[in-house]
C-alpha cells in the first residue's frame, strides 16, 4: 500500500509521465497537456479564488505577501505513525506545517487535507494527528487516503471524519463562491492497480452537480490523482473520465490531490490538476525507481534540505507559475 512521494525531477524522455509516446491518449491533438514537475516537499499550499478561479497563490511560509481574495490551505500525506531512519519525526514535520498554516488565520477560510492522515489507520495515529491538526485554528475538510482505510470495515476514518458524508466519505459544500467536492478514490481498485470512484459515487456526483450553475467554479479534491500520472504504479483513477464528463460544462474546474508526495501540474481545457507535497517524506518521480514509496537513501542530516516552502504565483498573461523555493535547512 505504498503511496508516498519523493522529490520530483524535471521530466525527461525516460520518464513515461513526460513522454506522450508512452501513452497514446496523451498525444491526441484534442488534449492540451501542460505538466510541470517540481522537487519540493513539506508544508502545504495556499489557494485563492481570484475572480472566481482557484489558483496556487503561495507556500504557507510566503502567504503574508499574498493579496486579497478567498483563500484556503491544502495539506496532504501526513503519514502519522511512519518511521524510518531518515524520517524519525513525521509528527514534528506535520506540526511545523500546521504552525505555518496557523499564520494564515484570518486570511484563509479553512484547510483541505487530501488524505493519508495516518500510516496504518491505528487509533493512536488518528489521535496524534487530531491533536496536532486542531492547532491550526481553522476548520479542516478531509478526504481519506488508502493508508486511512486499512482497518477491517474501514470504519475508523469514517467514525472521525465521516459525519454528514455519503457512502465511504464523499461530500460537497459551497464556500467563497465556489462548489467544493470531496471524492473518495481509495476504496476500490482494479487488477492493474488503478483506483476507482465506483458507480455509486459517480451517481451521487451527477446528482450533486445538477443544481450547480455552469458559471460556478468547482474545486474537486481527492487523495489519488484523478488523471493518469503513472499507471504502472497505480497513480491514477480508472473511471475519472466519467466524472469529468459530468464536469465538462463548468468553465472552471480545479482538481487537488495528494498521494504522490510531489507537485505535478497539468491543464486540460478548463480543468487544472495539481498534486500536493507531503508533510512526511519524499517519493520518487514517476517511473524513476523500481517502485513507489519513501526514499530511504537520504541521510538524517540531509532531510531538512528536502523539506521546505515554495512561493507559487500565477501572473496574469503567463501560463507558467512563478516559483521561489526556500528549504528549511
Amino acid at each position: 500500500m505504498a503511496d508516498d512521494p519523493s522529490p520530483a525531477a524535471d521530466p525527461s524522455p525516460a520518464d513515461p509521465a513526460a513522454d506522450p509516446s508512452a501513452d497514446p491518449s496523451l498525444a491526441t491533438p484534442t488534449r492540451r497537456r501542460v505538466m510541470e514537475c517540481a522537487s519540493w516537499i513539506g508544508t502545504g499550499l495556499v489557494w485563492t479564488l481570484a475572480g472566481g478561479v482557484p489558483v496556487t497563490l503561495a507556500s504557507l511560509g510566503e502567504a503574508a505577501a499574498a493579496g486579497g481574495g478567498f483563500r484556503f490551505v491544502q495539506i496532504s500525506d501526513s503519514h502519522i505513525g511512519f518511521r524510518a531512519p531518515a524520517y524519525p519525526d513525521v509528527a514534528g514535520t506535520l506540526a511545523h506545517a500546521v504552525a505555518l498554516a496557523r499564520t494564515m488565520r484570518g486570511q484563509a477560510a479553512f484547510v483541505l487535507h487530501t488524505g493519508d492522515i495516518t500510516h496504518l489507520s491505528r487509533p493512536e495515529e488518528f489521535d496524534t494527528a487530531h491533536q496536532i491538526n486542531q492547532g491550526v485554528g481553522m476548520a479542516i475538510h478531509h478526504v481519506p487516503g488508502e493508508h486511512d482505510m486499512l482497518d477491517p470495515g474501514k470504519r475508523r476514518y469514517l467514525a472521525r471524519y465521516g459525519k454528514g458524508t455519503k457512502g465511504m466519505g464523499w461530500y460537497s459544500f459551497d464556500a467563497g463562491g465556489a462548489h467544493f467536492v470531496g471524492l473518495v478514490n481509495v476504496v476500490e481498485t482494479l487488477p492493474d492497480g488503478l483506483w476507482r470512484l465506483g458507480s455509486a459515487q459517480l451517481a451521487w456526483l451527477a446528482d450533486d452537480l445538477r443544481a450547480v450553475s455552469s458559471s460556478t467554479p468547482v474545486v474537486v479534491f481527492a487523495h489519488v490523482p484523478l488523471w493518469s500520472v503513472y499507471p504502472p504504479w497505480g497513480w491514477g483513477t480508472a473511471d475519472a473520465p466519467a466524472a469529468f464528463a459530468l464536469l465538462r460544462r463548468f468553465g472552471s474546474v480545479t482538481v487537488l490531490n495528494g498521494h504522490i508526495h510531489q507537485v505535478l501540474q497539468k491543464v486540460e481545457g478548463d480543468v487544472r490538476f495539481h498534486s500536493a507535497l507531503s508533510t512526511a517524506f519524499p517519493q520518487p518521480a514517476p517511473g524513476s525507481a523500481p517502485h513507489p514509496g519513501p526514499i530511504l537513501t537520504l541521510k538524517a542530516d540531509a532531510v531538512m534540505r528536502h523539506l521546505g516552502i515554495r512561493t507559487v504565483t500565477l501572473r496574469p498573461g503567463r501560463s507558467r507559475l512563478a516559483i521561489i523555493d526556500r528549504t528549511l535547512a
